[in-house]
């Protein structure tokens, strides 16, 4: 399956549909990162509420990032005490990052334009959000190239060759 999705679809068909029903592991990489809401049980609340309550069913979130997290995401993220304090969490900063990518256990896999921003994958008013594009797909081998891909940012396979190391605020490899 490849399917084109836009705008606010984006937010229903993969925020809303799919990231909740992930069961081993969601990966999200994003550019820019600030406080987002989705909804749940008939009210908005952060979207680190979900990725709480995947941590707490033994789902892995991995999100990779390139520049730091608005002051109401950090503001948001602190009251979550499961996420900071959990080995299923793992955050990275990579200044070099411009995708944006979500791959859900590693079966289906979201590329496109939107930010983990509410304008540009969360609940915000149509009338209010960004005009985003993407493909959502299941082919395995472009999945599998994808987390590949995501694996070698992980564990900064990069770094050793990166020319942009004095604007990396948190080097994933240290001693280079």
């Amino acid at each position: 399956m490849y399917q084109l999705v836009l705008n606010r679809d984006i937010y229903l068909k993969v925020v809303q549909e799919r990231i909740p029903k992930a069961r081993h592991h969601v990966w999200i990489v994003t550019a820019d990162i600030k406080d987002m809401y989705v909804e749940r049980y008939g009210e908005f609340v952060p979207f680190l509420e979900l990725l709480t309550d995947l941590v707490s069913q033994g789902v892995g979130v991995r999100l990779i990032h390139a520049k730091e997290p608005g002051p109401r995401f950090r503001e948001d993220f602190d009251r979550y005490d499961e996420l900071i304090n959990n080995e299923l969490f793992e955050r990275i900063l990579c200044p070099r990052v411009h995708t944006k990518a979500i791959v859900i256990d590693g079966r289906e896999a979201f590329v496109g334009s939107a930010n983990l921003t509410g304008a540009g994958l969360g609940s915000k008013h149509a009338d209010k959000r960004n005009f985003e594009a993407g493909f959502l797909f299941d082919d395995e081998e472009s999945i599998a190239e994808l987390v590949a891909w995501i694996d070698e940012l992980y564990l900064g396979n990069h770094c050793r060759s990166c020319r942009r190391r004095e604007f990396c605020p948190d080097p994933i490899i240290d001693n280079l």
